[in-house]
């Protein structure tokens, strides 16, 4: 399938989670078979081929990067909402749209110097993207590479990424919120 007719399967929700915001809804994307499996061969395209490891934000960071895991034969290393690893973990807090939020790691995932792909649905603020980046860079990991599937560019988080030394690259994009 091509990015437009990718695109076409994103279901937008208006006034979700506030009014004003067109929600960009991937599940749409995910329950279509052809589209996920496009969707992850795109992926697969774009990953660097140093990359090591494959890392996917909570929680529809979590579809895309195990399967471009599997895909690519690497391991997978989650990026979880804060108290929700059984182990040491360590954290960053960030700054939501609406709140503040936090994420945690178990560091022992990474090994030192890994080159770890950085994976999740949809980069809008980049806030998420840049606290799961530096936990993982806090961790041993070399993170200079993000994938989204879908970029909210107005909101201007790729290029944040991208100050901060992380390629961010997706594969549609949706204007506004």
């Amino acid at each position: 399938m091509t990015r437009e007719e990718l695109k076409a399967l994103v279901r937008t929700v208006p006034d979700f989670p506030a009014r004003g915001i067109q929600f960009r809804d991937v599940t749409t994307l995910v329950a279509h078979p052809q589209g996920l499996a496009s969707t992850i061969e795109l992926l697969a395209a774009l990953a660097p081929s140093c990359t090591a490891a494959v890392a996917g934000i909570e929680a529809r960071g979590f579809i895309f990067g195990a399967a471009l895991a599997a895909r690519l034969g690497l391991g997978f290393i989650p990026v979880r909402k804060a108290g929700k690893l059984p182990v040491p973990t360590i954290g960053a807090d960030y700054a939501l749209e609406y709140a503040e939020a936090r994420i945690e790691i178990d560091p022992t995932l990474v090994a030192p110097g890994q080159r770890v792909l950085l994976v999740d649905d949809l980069i809008a603020t980049g806030g998420t993207a840049l606290a799961a980046a530096g936990l993982l860079h806090q961790a041993g990991a070399l993170c200079d590479h993000a994938l989204f599937v879908i970029d909210l560019p107005d909101l201007g988080g790729a290029d944040l990424l991208r100050e901060a030394g992380v390629a961010a690259t997706s594969l549609i994009e949706f204007a506004g919120h």
